[in-house]
């Protein structure tokens, strides 16, 4: 069966190295905080102007001044730093950020991610997602494999606004792990219970897979 939006945060979790800024964009890459692997010191970096963010607060912990760039309410971890988006964009910019974390609502196969407009929609803006992925070295994204009318959100090309090119190198979705290489999506892993057909069908994109696919350790 598909896996939940925290068990795709948990499996992205997995992939997190020590030592190394790590931002987590807004949607289910905020819940990656909640799951960092034990021996692993990573430091969360939020666009807004955190360095050093912690898991989500439990009640008695919220401090409606603490946010993300979701505006969603933060804890931030001993020796945190709080400071202007204009350095946090020089951070960004300056390629100090190892990993970043985001969610998409459509990816191709050659690592294309649109992840900030629909055509009709009104939205407040781009934000950081254009500097994010023109900056990091390695963007991994989190998402559900298709949309809510069941259409596949892993494309051969993407039909709305581009955010970044040829940029995404893993994504994981609810069905699979797929790595982005230049013949295609690659099918890493499948999620327990379910079948490689069941991905292919939910790939609208060229979908390798190998002689066996094991499913996710989560």
């Amino acid at each position: 069966m598909a896996i939940s939006k925290e068990q795709i945060a948990q499996r992205i979790a997995k992939e997190l190295k020590n030592n190394t800024y790590v931002n987590l964009g807004i949607g289910i890459p905020t819940l990656v905080a909640n799951f960092v692997p034990k021996g692993i010191n990573v430091e969360f970096q939020s666009e807004n102007g955190v360095l050093g963010m912690g898991p989500f607060p439990k009640e008695n912990e919220i401090d409606p001044d603490m946010i993300n760039a979701g505006k969603q309410t933060i804890t931030t971890l001993p020796g945190a730093a709080i400071f202007d988006s204009t350095l946090s964009f020089a951070m960004i910019r300056g390629k100090h950020i190892g990993l970043t974390v985001l969610g998409a609502m459509e990816v191709s196969q050659s690592g294309d991610i649109a992840n900030w407009k629909i055509p009709g929609k009104m939205v407040k803006g781009m934000g950081g997602a254009m500097d994010l992925v023109a900056s990091a070295d390695n963007i991994i994204v989190a998402m559900m494999h298709t949309n809510k009318k069941g259409k596949s959100k892993l494309l051969k090309k993407c039909s709305l606004p581009i955010t970044g090119v040829k940029c995404v190198k893993k994504i994981v979705t609810n069905l699979a792990v797929i790595d982005v290489t230049p013949q295609g999506f690659l099918l890493l892993e499948r999620a327990p219970g379910v079948s490689v057909e069941e991905i292919k069908s939910a790939t609208q994109g060229k979908l390798i897979v190998k002689s066996q696919t094991p499913e996710m350790n989560i």
